[in-house]
This record gives C-alpha cells, sequence and structure tokens, in this order.
C-alpha cells in the first residue's frame, strides 16, 4: 500500500508508536490465528523483504480479524467497563491508498481505529469517546504520493546487519497467513529486554504488506498481544469503507493539541531544555530525587521536561524511567486512569500500580511531589525500587 511504500523507516516507527501511546488508553490485542495454504519458497530473509517490498501493490486490502487480550492479569485494571479495545473481540480490516479502518465487535460494544497519513482517531463506544492523534510529517515523503524506490538488496542487508547488534533476528520463515503467502521473521533482545521475549511479524510474500504482528513475554509461548489477518483479499476498496467518523455527541480528547499546549506551557526560562542533576536540581521548583542508582542501574540521564524531571536509569528495554512532578493541590484538579489502578503500599505510602506481562506503572504522590516509575520488570521490582528511593 501506498501509506506503507512511501514513508521512511523513521516516520513508519513514529506512526506505530502513535497507534500504541493511543492503544494504552484502552489496550487492544489480538490472537494470531494460523493459516494453511501454500508456502513460498525458501529466501534468504533481505532477498525476501527485497521481492516482497519489489512485487506488485494492490489497490485495496480487506480481510476479518480475531482479537484476545492477556496482557492485563486479572485484578489489574479496577472499575474498568467493558470495551473492545481491552477484551476479546471480532474484526474486519478495511485498507485503501489514503488510509484503512480497523473496527472491532464484542459484547462490550464496538470500537474503531481509522487512520491516514495525517492522523490516527481511536474510538471506543462503551464510553462514547474518540482519541485523535496526529502523525509527524515526513519531509522526505516523494511528492504526489509518487511510490518509493525499493531500497537495494545490500542496503536491506546493512539495515538486518545492524539491527542484528542489539537485536536475534531469525531468517524468513516461508509460511501461509491468512490463506496469502508469506515470510514470518521472529526478533528477539540480545541484552537485556526486561519482559519482552521476543516479537513477530508475518508479510505477503509477492505484496508486502503486514499480515501478523505478535509480542510475546519472557517464557510465553502465546502472544501477550498479536494482530493477524485471516481471509485476506485485495482489490479496490471504496474510500467510504475507510474514512468513517465517530458518532454524533462522541467525547472528542486531540491528544495532540494537549500535547503541544504543555510543550507551550513549558516554554519557559525555568523549564527550557535543562539537563544534568545539578542544573535540574537548580531549577525544578521542588525537592528532586534521583540516586546515581536504583536498585542496581546506574542513572543514565536525567532533564528537566516540562516542569518533570525525568531520570533514566539503565539502558534499553531493561531500564527504568521515574517522572516527578509537582503535586497539583488545585481544586480543578482532574482525576486520571492512573488513579483507577489498584492500591498498594509502600512504606505507609498509597500508590496505584498497573502491572501487566510486559511491564509495571507505579504513581504515588508524597511530601508535595507525584511520582510515577514505570519499567519493563515485574511488579515486585518496581515497587522495590519505589521503596529504595530516599
Amino acid at each position: 500500500m501506498r501509506l506503507f511504500r512511501t514513508s521512511s523507516t523513521r516516520r513508519l516507527i513514529a506512526s506505530a508508536a502513535v497507534v500504541v501511546l493511543v492503544a494504552v488508553v484502552g489496550v487492544f490485542a489480538v490472537s494470531a490465528v494460523g493459516g494453511s495454504g501454500p508456502t513460498p519458497p525458501p529466501k534468504p530473509l533481505a532477498q525476501a523483504i527485497h521481492d516482497a517490498l519489489g512485487g506488485q501493490e494492490p489497490a485495496g486490502v480487506t480481510a476479518r480479524i480475531g482479537f484476545t487480550n492477556t496482557l492485563f492479569p486479572s485484578g489489574s485494571i479496577v472499575g474498568q467497563v467493558g470495551s473492545a479495545l481491552i477484551s476479546s473481540a471480532t474484526g474486519r480490516l478495511w485498507v485503501n491508498q489514503n488510509g484503512g479502518r480497523l473496527e472491532l465487535q464484542s459484547d462490550a460494544g464496538d470500537a474503531q481505529i481509522v487512520w491516514s497519513d495525517k492522523k490516527v482517531t481511536v474510538y471506543d463506544a462503551s464510553s462514547n469517546t474518540a482519541y485523535v492523534v496526529d502523525l509527524p510529517q515526513d519531509a522526505t515523503q516523494p511528492a504526489g504520493g509518487a511510490t518509493r524506490a525499493v531500497p537495494q538488496l545490500d542496503e536491506i542487508a546493512r539495515f538486518l546487519t545492524d539491527l542484528g547488534k542489539n537485536w536475534t533476528v531469525s531468517g524468513a520463515d516461508p509460511s501461509n497467513t491468512g490463506g496469502q503467502e508469506s515470510y514470518t521473521v521472529k526478533v528477539s533482545p540480545s541484552h537485556d529486554g526486561g519482559l519482552l521475549g521476543s516479537a513477530e511479524l508475518a508479510f505477503d510474500a509477492l505484496r508486502g504488506v503486514p499480515l501478523k504482528v505478535a509480542v510475546y513475554a519472557q517464557g510465553a509461548s502465546s502472544p501477550v498481544l498479536a494482530l493477524e489477518a485471516t481471509d485476506v483479499s485485495y482489490g479496490s476498496v471504496p474510500d467510504s469503507d475507510v474514512h468513517v467518523s465517530a458518532p454524533a455527541g462522541a467525547r472528542v480528547i486531540d491528544l495532540s493539541t494537549q500535547a503541544q499546549g504543555a510543550q507551550k506551557g513549558g516554554h519557559d526560562k525555568a523549564t527550557a531544555s535543562v539537563s544534568g542533576l545539578d542544573a535540574v536540581t537548580k531549577a525544578a521548583t521542588f525537592a528532586v530525587v534521583a540516586p546515581d542508582t536504583l536498585v542496581g542501574l546506574p542513572r543514565h540521564a536525567v532533564r528537566l521536561i516540562d516542569k518533570s524531571v525525568v531520570a533514566v536509569y539503565g539502558r534499553g528495554l531493561g531500564g527504568i524511567v521515574l517522572v516527578e512532578r509537582a503535586t497539583d493541590t488545585s481544586s480543578t484538579k482532574e482525576s486520571t486512569p492512573l488513579d483507577q489502578l489498584p492500591a498498594v503500599t509502600l512504606d505507609g505510602v498509597t500508590a496505584h500500580e498497573l502491572a501487566t506481562q510486559l511491564g509495571t506503572v507505579l504513581t504515588w504522590d508524597r511530601a508535595g511531589v507525584s511520582y510515577v516509575l514505570a519499567g519493563s520488570l515485574p511488579s515486585a521490582a518496581a515497587e522495590a525500587a519505589a521503596r529504595s528511593l530516599p
């Protein structure tokens, strides 16, 4: 599809990250349903990628989707109403040259994700809320939507070599996904990957269209998060099937506008681009807690960003992020989703915790400061890190 072929690697990664961040509001996962049928001939991975990207670009894609969520253990979210975004669901997918739509149906209500090259909209019927995020625009995108040239074989080989410095990359395993000949590739962290075990991607061998994505926790044989298309077919897809708006009366939350407002609010002399512990401690309006090490991990960086202190411990997926900010004591303070998480006690302080198979988030207030600690580590380890803070 042109949306895939005219975007740089940087822009595709950024777009994927936006979808993931939106999904955190109501995380969705997909259960992989294996396909059967003919498989393509064995090829080296670089050659398989090159040939798939150089194949005929389909005018559109339709498919059925199956969904399952095993990310959250039972009881990890309290007070959560049902939603197709965080529960088992089935769905349909429509994609054409101008965007795509993924619609999910469940007993809890429908949900849909609609995207173009400019924005992503996630609508959750259970809360009648639409979340909107603008996508970063790529200045290197070909004018008029022209198809970008397929990368040369040696370019792909160099990319895979660089990727292999930090990730173990499998070969191209001939497979069949959604009734289409495909290649399946699995990657796993070569070093400390936290709770992440591996990720898997299957792509159409003849057209380069992604057909399956799956994420596995350490030691798990079934995916924690996964998406696989079944009953895949190619052909023209009208824009009316893709560009569907949220219902009239839906609450619309523009996450991009909120982020821009926060950035503008933080661009004063006191908070503009401050890094280093000494400088951050002087510039912050509260007592900064950023020890040299945290549960054995050295402090790698500390910055003041939009009146919040962000300290990073360790490197890569096995690291820990600690965010500190002056507690909002105003009468207009709004409740956040973190306030609805299960409560745990940290040396007499009540904290709220989101524990998943891929990581843990803790939030608590103490002495006029609000803390958020996050990392790809078990809840017991996250709680130990929080308790070790002076």
